[in-house]
C-alpha cells in the first residue's frame, strides 16, 4: 500500500560560484516532485533573469513590508541586498509532497533550520579555491571588486557551514554528474526516514 509521498524542503546553500545554481537546474529537471522556491531580492536583475521566474524582485520598502509581515521563512542580507524565502508556498507544497528547492546563504539557512528543523540542509563546497575564483571569473556578469568581496565572503560562508552545526551534508562539487546524484541519493534516504 503506498503512503502518500512525503515533502521535503531541500536547501542548497554554498558560496557564490560553488555550483548551487546547477545542482538545482540538474535536480529540477530530473526529479519529477521538485520545483523551485522563487526568493524576494532586493538586487536588481542580472543578464536573462526573469522577475517570478528566477526571483522577484522588488524595493527595499516592499521587502520591508514583507518582513514585517512574517511572510518569510528566512531572510538575509548578502553583499548590501536583501533576500528572503516567502513561507506560505514553500511550507503548502511540502504539505502536498512535493520537494522544494531553496537555494539560500547560510545565514538564511540557519533560519530555515529553527523554523523547518526537517528541512534537509545541504552545503556546496567547491573542489579548491582556485576553482570557486575561476568560475566567479568565468560568468564574465560581476567587476573584479565584487568578485574579491565574494571571495572573502567565500572563506567566512565555508567556517560558519563548517562548524555552526546547520548542515547535516556537505557535498564537493567538482564533477557536476557525481553531485547530483549524492543531492537524490540524500533526499531518497531523507523522505524515507520521514
Amino acid at each position: 500500500m503506498a503512503a502518500h509521498p512525503s515533502g521535503k524542503l531541500l536547501v542548497i546553500s554554498g558560496p557564490s560560484g560553488a555550483g548551487k545554481t546547477s545542482i538545482c537546474d540538474a535536480l529540477l529537471k530530473r526529479l519529477p516532485r521538485a520545483r523551485w522556491s522563487v526568493s524576494v531580492t532586493t538586487r536588481a536583475r542580472r543578464g536573462r533573469e526573469v522577475d517570478g521566474e528566477h526571483y522577484r524582485f522588488v524595493s527595499p520598502e516592499e521587502f520591508a513590508r514583507m518582513a514585517a509581515g512574517d511572510e518569510f521563512l528566512e531572510t538575509a542580507d548578502y553583499l548590501g541586498n536583501l533576500y528572503g524565502t516567502p513561507r506560505k508556498p514553500a511550507e503548502e507544497a511540502v504539505a502536498a509532497g512535493q520537494i522544494v528547492i531553496l537555494e539560500i546563504e547560510v545565514q538564511g539557512a540557519a533560519q530555515v533550520k529553527q523554523r523547518m528543523p526537517d528541512s534537509v540542509r545541504i552545503f556546496v563546497l567547491p573542489p579548491t579555491m582556485e576553482t570557486l575564483k575561476a568560475r566567479l571569473e568565468g560568468r564574465q556578469t560581476e567587476s573584479e571588486d565584487l568578485q574579491t568581496k565574494r571571495l572573502a565572503e567565500a572563506d567566512g560562508e565555508i567556517a560558519f557551514a563548517q562548524t555552526g552545526g546547520c548542515f547535516q551534508y556537505f557535498i564537493t562539487n567538482d564533477i557536476l554528474e557525481d553531485s547530483v546524484n549524492r543531492v537524490i541519493e540524500i533526499i531518497e534516504q531523507e523522505t524515507q526516514k520521514a
